[in-house]
């Protein structure tokens, strides 16, 4: 072999360059001849207010002239920052949503809602023990036959009938009622459609439905829902509390007193 062939290294592993960069070129076809531009610069917010604002705060420290290049950067600056602002505030409600009742690594310590329901119970058996104690008086109030009565007797008699009369209209209303639906019958129950049934015809495949079998009707296509990150003031309070710069601040009392 000649020098020029023992220095090829190329040649030495059995690489052939032209067909190497024939295959390159074939893979990157659609880059080749491609031209790239930078894109126009777009302000996130408008920049005549924006540039008025600023300079109502900048006469208050004396700067007369602010550069269109301080207005775009200020503008770029507040579009990061809210981003910052949203992508934390759903990492907060996505974590709020999260349930971890099926998880096996996680036993329920509290159960807020059934200690709610047990407060509300005992409310509710307090009040209809006043109730019941107050239902005693004034039928003892209604049955005494004295003759001389006080102011503070006659108003006790006069309650205890207005609470029999209560009583007997809310009988009458629950007879009528029931006698209402025993009138009008156990109710029917709404027949469910069911999907049609995918049948082979002269004509190719359709889709049955019910007694309409020889007509094909394709149902319309089911697209998945999309997630939607409902973010609440509760989420917006807990972000700023942990915030640095936000959790003294007079937005976050704001927010608390609402």
């Amino acid at each position: 072999r000649d020098d020029d062939d023992i220095n090829d290294v190329a040649s030495m592993a059995g690489v052939n360059l032209n067909e190497e960069s024939a295959r390159i070129l074939a893979t990157n076809s659609e880059l080749v001849g491609a031209q790239a531009q930078p894109c126009k610069d777009e302000p996130f917010l408008a920049a005549v207010p924006l540039q008025k604002r600023i300079l109502e705060t900048a006469k208050k420290l004396g700067i007369t002239d602010v550069p269109a290049e301080v207005v775009t950067f200020i503008s770029h600056a507040t579009q990061n920052r809210l981003r910052a602002v949203i992508e934390k505030v759903t990492v907060i409600t996505q974590h709020r949503m999260e349930s971890y009742k099926d998880d096996e690594w996680y036993e329920q310590a509290t159960d807020v809602r059934a200690q709610l329901k047990f407060f509300e119970q005992l409310e509710r058996l307090e009040k209809q023990r006043k109730d019941e104690q107050e239902r005693e008086i004034l039928l003892k109030a209604a049955k005494s036959r004295s003759r001389q009565e006080d102011p503070e007797q006659a108003r006790l008699k006069q309650k205890a009938k207005e609470m029999q009369q209560q009583e007997l209209a809310q009988m009458r209303q629950r007879d009528a009622n029931l006698t209402a639906l025993a009138a009008i019958g156990p109710r029917k129950k709404r027949k469910v459609e069911t999907p049609g049934l995918l049948c082979t015809g002269g004509e190719g495949l359709g889709v049955c439905g019910g007694s309409q079998a020889g007509l094909g009707t394709a149902s319309p296509r089911q697209y998945p829902r999309q997630k939607i990150t409902r973010v609440n003031l509760r989420d917006f309070i807990f972000y700023m509390e942990q915030e640095r710069e936000m959790s003294r601040s007079l937005l976050l009392y704001r927010a608390l007193l609402k």
